[in-house]
């Protein structure tokens, strides 16, 4: 049974990459016959990087909403599907009569004018053209969008099923997921911002914490189009924001006093210590951003890196017994760091919501505190 379970995670492994590794994301087909030198670099780029589609496997995706605005050509929605073409650009001809470039991940007005030969295979498009506001449902903001459904979907029903049995003991989902909400509160908040004051605070560090927990684990589910939701600097960067914000607009006199002028410190160092505290209040969500898009992504590139060994070592079917035997090796890596980002996953969401409990009780504590 157990080496039946082995073979099924194994496969799911090989499962997952390799329909990535068969090919060059939006490679040229037609130009180059004989088969180019395996890029590393590109392959594990384009994984973790975000995109307009949901690639699942060979060519096979999932097309997402594109949303554009600008002032010339007004609102335009339509699925990323439309975008034909092979190499890195690809033209989306629109009914209006304008024409959209989807370059690197980015989309910009298509001018007929820029194009010199195959000019548009390297990337080159125009940037001279309107400025477009792009609103579109790209596969980080559809991870996320999908993580905030479920927490929702999962803490109404926990809601319901502690009102449908008031104090009897929980069941199911309910009783699987309660350990971990009563060690965000009485492990986290209450020792960090009080018992009287954590309640204040309870809501957002619960809905941060699983909301990292799950967005890692999402990005760790095979056959789904390997999200990076957390490994987004973007997504990272508002919830930095809002701990900033947070702390910020519940300082008390205490908290502003204490950064602005700090107690005990002689006249003439002041000058020293003030803009070292005020560059730390800022340096503070710079870093819960950084580390959470950082480690990440490290998992991602990690496992990926193992991956690309096999192709690496195999020189495109030129030399099998280095790739298998590479292959050996960089499987067994690549299930322990399976298994360490599970641990990474839970890790980085605790490290993230003890931090911001932190900046809070330090804005909150009183002075004899």
């Amino acid at each position: 049974m157990n080496m039946r379970i082995s073979n099924l995670f194994l496969a799911s492994l090989v499962a997952f990459w390799s329909p990535v590794l068969a090919e060059e994301p939006h490679a040229d087909h037609h130009e180059h016959e004989e088969a180019e030198a395996f890029n590393p670099s590109n392959f594990i780029i384009h994984h973790i990087a975000d995109a307009h589609e949901i690639h699942l496997w060979g060519h096979t995706h999932i097309p997402l909403p594109v949303i554009l605005y600008s002032e010339e050509h007004g609102l335009d929605v339509f699925m990323s599907s439309a975008f034909e073409g092979h190499g890195e650009t690809r033209l989306a001809e629109r009914p209006s009569g304008v024409t959209y470039a989807l370059s690197h991940g980015h989309i910009s007005v298509h001018d007929p004018s820029h194009d010199h030969g195959h000019d548009h295979d390297h990337g080159d498009h125009d940037h001279t053209g309107p400025h477009l506001y792009d609103l579109s449902i790209t596969k980080s903001i559809f991870g996320m969008l999908l993580m905030m459904a479920l927490m929702l979907v999962l803490f109404s029903g926990m809601a319901r099923s502690y009102t449908k049995r008031p104090g009897q003991a929980p069941t199911g989902l309910t009783n699987a997921v309660e350990p971990l909400v009563l060690f965000i509160r009485d492990e986290v908040a209450v020792p960090n911002i009080g018992a009287h004051k954590a309640d204040k605070f309870l809501p957002f560090l619960m809905t941060v914490f699983f909301f990292i927990f799950f967005a890692n684990l999402l990005g760790l589910v095979p056959f789904i189009g390997g999200f990076n939701v957390t490994g987004t600097l973007g997504i990272t960067m508002v919830m930095a924001a809002m701990v900033f914000a947070i702390t910020a607009f519940n300082g008390n006199k205490h908290y502003w006093g204490h950064l602005f002028w700090p107690p005990g410190v002689p006249l003439f160092v002041m000058p020293i210590i003030i803009p070292i505290e005020i560059v730390g209040m800022f340096l503070k969500p710079i870093v819960l951003m950084i580390r959470l898009t950082a480690n990440i992504s490290a998992g991602h590139i990690i496992i990926l890196s193992f991956v690309s060994l096999v192709l690496i070592f195999g020189q495109g079917g030129e030399a099998l017994a280095a790739g298998y035997g590479i292959g050996i090796f960089s499987t067994a890596f690549m299930i322990f760091m399976y298994c360490l980002e599970l641990l990474v996953a839970f890790l980085q969401a605790f490290v993230f919501t003890l931090l911001a409990a932190i900046y809070f009780g330090e804005a909150t504590h009183e002075a004899h505190h």
